[in-house]
């Protein structure tokens, strides 16, 4: 663009200004033989501001998940709570329809990876560990993100698989830094689950989001530190690790085309963070 233009971006600042710094660095690295993002990957403030409003509703149908959640409830119980919070809001739950997924929510228990489908048979009880991994519509913008649950008193290989969890997304997270790399994340994750006895899945990572459910980049948490693409301000993706308490391999419900089981019926654990890279660090938008 011609220095003195406005900004492609629709900031309003002439590009000198806005972007054009952020893209000869971009360029600076991409002669280096990195990988970086394209300028789509790169959220404009507008665009920034409605996927803030659609994770804000997300975090908000999580929170209602998370007061309302017991043993003795069906997953199908969880997938009205999200689908009656979503709506009355005017949102729309990613998830449904999506590709022919039937509900609202995926309900993901002990052993399922990802991708379960809440059931008026499937009854949390005392000692189940589950995944509900929300995803919001608001005004056509994308958001996502999950939280592990508890119910009951549950198992101490239970509790520590949760808890490593967690402490492998907020390691991700603190990995994540403008004009680094998704690797630094992927190795911060990996690392940790594995010091405590831990695989993380392979072939199932987190992605792009914001202007559509899934767009590039594939974040992966098992690439080594300092690979995969730059990490420039603007762009928008999930940290999402699968950590599991046996082998990292799968295989997908023959029935339902959809739910991930463990090979070897371990426990499995996923908590998501949905993020923004600022020139500053990075900001979790809902979680």
């Amino acid at each position: 663009m011609e220095r003195n233009a406005l900004c492609w971006c629709g900031s309003g600042k002439k590009y000198k200004k806005c972007h054009m710094v952020i893209e000869e660095k971009i360029q600076l690295h991409a002669e280096k033989g990195e990988i970086v993002p394209s300028r789509k990957l790169l959220k404009t403030p507008a665009q920034i501001e409605k996927i803030k409003a659609s994770a804000a509703l997300n975090t908000l149908v999580l929170d209602e998940v998370s007061r309302q959640i017991h043993a003795g409830m069906s997953t199908d119980e969880i997938d009205k709570i999200v689908y009656d919070v979503t709506t009355s809001h005017g949102g729309i739950p990613a998830p449904l329809n999506y590709e022919g997924f039937p509900k609202s929510v995926c309900t993901s228990i002990n052993n399922e990876i990802c991708h379960g489908i809440p059931d008026k048979e499937h009854i949390l009880k005392e000692g189940d560990i589950i995944n509900v991994d929300v995803s919001t519509i608001l005004d056509g913008y994308f958001s996502d993100a999950s939280r592990m649950f508890t119910i009951g008193k549950v198992s101490e290989r239970a509790e520590k698989l949760v808890r490593v969890t967690e402490e492998c997304v907020e390691l991700g997270l603190a990995a994540a830094k403008p004009w680094g790399h998704l690797g630094d994340i992927a190795y911060a994750i990996n690392k940790h689950a594995q010091e405590n006895g831990y695989s993380v899945v392979e072939d199932i990572g987190g992605h792009g989001i914001g202007l559509q459910f899934h767009e590039d980049p594939f974040v992966s948490y098992v690439t080594p530190k300092g690979s995969e693409m730059l990490l420039v301000p603007g762009m928008m993706f999930t940290i999402e690790p699968m950590i599991n308490e046996g082998s990292p391999d799968f295989f997908v419900d023959e029935d339902n085309d959809w739910t991930v089981y463990t090979v070897d019926d371990g426990l499995s654990a996923q908590i998501e963070y949905m993020v923004l890279v600022t020139e500053t660090g990075v900001e979790v938008l809902t979680k």
